[in-house]
């Protein structure tokens, strides 16, 4: 199989939920939504494979480019599938997906109570045995590198401001939203500048 062929396949998708894919994690999840969907990096995947597929983002630029590409790769895709919105402000019905993809928006959080709106909303729309992969920026690691500016924010080491979570939070969600992590939580330290965090949640 050739770089370009993989890269058709998969768009420039994020590495560890190519690994979910990868061990079959999500092969019955036929309808799945993208909270921050941005111009569908994460997306070629499941809408080359007959996925029902949705996706929100704040910004109008990235929903028109979203919509494009499902066009392109996925045209019974309806485009109103796409929406300008938030992640605490979901416009879906609860339990209406199998998957919800959250890469890299949890950590623009601008407080704690902002934080719990947007997980609550995600969780909200997930059907009982379905999942929910998110990647978001932790203070694992880095936990005397960053520093306090409030509201649960911190400067991180290569100089931008992120809601940060640690692993006792993110284990208390778990318990709390009544879900059952169907991975370990993984943390990636890049250079002591910032450290993502994957944290894989099935809601029973």
């Amino acid at each position: 199989m050739t770089l370009n062929t993989l890269q058709e396949l998969y768009g420039n998708i994020d590495i560890y939920l190519f690994d979910q894919l990868l061990k079959g994690r999500y092969d019955d999840c036929r309808k799945v939504l993208d909270v921050g969907c941005g111009a569908g990096r994460n997306l070629f995947y499941f809408l080359r494979n007959g996925f029902d597929v949705y996706g929100i983002d704040p910004n109008a630029e990235a929903v028109k480019a979203v919509q494009d590409l499902s066009a392109a790769l996925a045209p019974d895709n309806p485009a109103i599938n796409f929406a300008v919105a938030t992640a605490e402000n979901l416009p879906f019905d609860d339990a209406a997906f199998d998957l919800a993809i959250c890469s890299a928006v949890l950590h623009f959080a601008e407080s704690p109570e902002h934080f719990d709106a947007m997980l609550r909303s995600v969780w909200r729309v997930i059907k009982p045995g379905g999942y929910l992969f998110a990647r978001l920026a932790s203070d694992i690691g880095i936990e005397n590198l960053v520093m306090d500016i409030g509201e649960g924010r911190y400067l991180l080491p290569d100089g931008s401001e992120r809601f940060l979570v640690n692993k006792p939070m993110l284990l208390r969600y778990t318990s709390e939203l009544n879900g059952q992590l169907h991975e370990p939580i993984k943390t990636t330290n890049v250079q002591n500048l910032r450290c993502m965090t994957t944290w894989c949640v099935q809601k029973l």
